[in-house]
């Protein structure tokens, strides 16, 4: 996986208007599962955040329409983030729907549909509201001394950029 992700990096500093559609999307694919209760749509959402995680929008198909379709399109001023507590954010994502995914397999569909409404509480947050909840929490593991300051430099306070 190094080498994945150093052929294909994670944005640094990511366009906070593409996270914000991605997770606009993420809202739109999540609802689809709670209405269809489908499998194969809760497995193309754990690919897109196993595919974010690992090499950004490189393989995710809705991170790549977003950065190169719909983003470009929009013309206005767009704000830059660091991206390593984005990537975290995917990692949570992405334990969200993995987590989803076995429920699911196990037949546990209504732990899995609750697992969901979590991850859409969060996407919406972070797409209407421009609120990262997996931002805040990376800014308190690195105060808390559990991720090194030295892994996002540029977020000695990212908390108040994200409330601002």
């Amino acid at each position: 996986m190094w080498r994945m992700t150093k052929r294909f990096p994670f944005p640094n500093p990511a366009n906070e208007t593409s996270a914000r559609l991605v997770a606009g999307g993420v809202v739109l694919i999540s609802t689809a599962f709670l209405l269809t209760n489908s499998t194969l749509i809760l497995l193309a959402l754990t690919y897109g955040f196993a595919a974010r995680v690992a090499a950004g929008p490189a393989f995710s198909p809705l991170a790549l329409f977003v950065t190169r379709v719909v983003t470009p399109k929009l013309k206005f001023e767009h704000k830059f983030v660091p991206g390593p507590p984005k990537r975290f954010a995917q990692t949570i994502g992405l334990t969200f729907a993995a987590t989803a995914l076995a429920l699911t397999l196990l037949d546990y569909s209504v732990a899995a549909q609750l697992v969901i409404a979590a991850l859409i509480f969060a996407a919406t947050l972070e797409s209407v509201f421009a609120i990262c909840l997996g931002c805040i929490a990376f800014s308190y593991l690195i105060k808390l001394g559990a991720i090194p300051e030295s892994v996002c430099e540029s977020c000695n306070d990212i908390s108040l950029r994200v409330l601002a």
